[in-house]
């Protein structure tokens, strides 16, 4: 994979995806079993808003998870992102990524950031605005979580990191 000095390497991880993962309803799943853990959740994180994913994960598939954060001052675009992205050779996995990311590895995610996993525009769902949603896991610096949406329209901050799902070598 090529460097990017906007983009610092934070730490990466394993990450199985469970037996038992059912991706066409997952996020159902997913909220039914942790939307306590969370200060917000966003209701708008569902099956149907978020099951065309790029990749649909099944189980048994074995990803490495590579954080990365914004080290330039100011703001970077998601094509800027995805580009990264791409030559990290990533996996797009979206909403279900951030999901399982949070189920298994929350306590190895840094407090104080967001943790976004992107997808390709035309797989995020689109609100009522006109906006495609990047889902994202965020980690307070008191320990709290969030799961919430940003905006692919919007530029990203240097408190926002990118979650780099890969094959497993």
């Amino acid at each position: 994979p090529s460097v990017d000095p906007r983009f610092k390497f934070v730490k990466s991880f394993f990450l199985p995806v469970p037996q038992g993962y059912v991706h066409e309803t997952r996020l159902a799943s997913f909220g039914n079993e942790h939307r306590k853990a969370f200060y917000y959740y966003n209701n708008a994180i569902t099956d149907k808003n978020f099951g065309k994913a790029t990749t649909k994960l099944v189980p048994g598939r074995k990803f490495r998870v590579r954080v990365f954060k914004q080290i330039v001052d100011g703001t970077t675009t998601s094509e800027e992102r995805l580009s990264f992205l791409k030559t990290q050779n990533a996996i797009l996995v979206g909403a279900q990524g951030a999901s399982l990311v949070f189920e298994q590895k929350r306590e190895d995610l840094p407090k104080g950031f967001w943790y976004c996993s992107f997808d390709k525009k035309e797989t995020l769902w689109e609100d009522a605005g006109g906006h495609h949603r990047v889902p994202y896991v965020s980690r307070y610096s008191g320990g709290g979580w969030d799961f919430d949406l940003g905006h692919v329209e919007s530029v990203w901050l240097d408190n926002d990191c990118l979650l780099c799902f890969c094959d497993c070598d």
